[in-house]
């Protein structure tokens, strides 16, 4: 079993600093959290940039800022950026960031139901961005909310429109339209894709009450585990997390007490093809 690589989703798209004070926003405090998770186990930040107002945004100087200010904080941090954006982003916007070269990015495999919203991925878009990776040379990091997007991106794999080895797969489960983070629905998904690409590596982020059940079994199971205010802002039903890097931690702890290491900078850059 390969050690755990760690993801912090450290701030998102839709949460607030009125739902969760402890929310990282501007630059500044994007790096002094990234800083906290890698000392609670994490190697990898999932990055969405907010303007100092809290608006979500995909604006390319902001996103330059707060990488700057992370690789500057920690150096050895895997910085995954999101291309989703906030739901309804033009694709241009979502696109652009791929320039700044961060070690990864994510790709969506699918359009889906997002609360009272519709995540829209146009099959022909996600083909566009596929081949913008590979321009880049920025690694994946493909984000599926229900089975279909398995087959789907199996597909564009086996047709040469996605070639990164290994392809690293996220599941995102529990998101009102997508699939739910019911034990049975993970090993589905890791059954489904183990038909599909056998070669994938995967991890799973599990929304809301989710997350924790999620990431257990991942630790079981061989995957690995994205945790963070983007997914959930709850350390107890009804109880605010006190900080990213105490979700990040209790998911350490486990993961020791399972008698599986966390991943170092440098396996994690291994395990991913980076």
């Amino acid at each position: 079993m390969q050690p755990l690589i760690l993801t912090a989703a450290i701030t998102g798209a839709e949460t607030t600093k009125e739902q969760q004070p402890n929310l990282p926003v501007t630059p500044k405090e994007q790096a002094e959290d990234a800083v906290k998770c890698w000392e609670a186990g994490v190697r990898v930040i999932h990055l969405h940039v907010r303007e100092d107002d809290g608006t979500p945004t995909q604006r390319l100087e902001r996103f330059k800022e707060s990488i700057e200010a992370i690789r500057e904080a920690v150096p050895e941090m895997i910085i995954q950026i999101s291309t989703g954006g906030a739901v309804g982003e033009a694709f241009e916007k979502r696109m652009a960031p791929l320039t700044l070269k961060p070690d990864m990015a994510t790709l969506n495999g699918g359009t889906l139901n997002f609360g009272n919203d519709v995540f829209i991925n146009h099959p022909k878009d996600i083909v566009r961005l596929a081949e913008y990776f590979k321009e880049t040379g920025v690694a994946p990091e493909i984000e599926v909310y229900e089975s279909g997007m398995v087959t789907a991106i199996g597909k564009l794999a086996k047709k040469g429109v996605i070639t990164h080895t290994p392809l690293h797969i996220q599941f995102v489960l529990g998101v009102p339209g997508g699939m739910t983070g019911e034990p049975r629905n993970l090993n589905y998904m890791v059954d489904h894709l183990r038909s599909e690409i056998p070669t994938a590596t995967w991890g799973v982020a599990g929304i809301g009450r989710y997350e924790l059940q999620d990431a257990i079994m991942a630790v079981v199971m061989g995957g690995h585990v994205r945790v963070g205010f983007e997914d959930n802002i709850y350390y107890h039903k009804g109880v605010l997390a006190e900080s990213n890097a105490q979700l990040c931690a209790r998911i350490a702890r486990i993961s020791k007490e399972f008698g599986r290491p966390l991943a170092t900078a440098t396996q994690a850059r291994e395990i991913l093809g980076i």
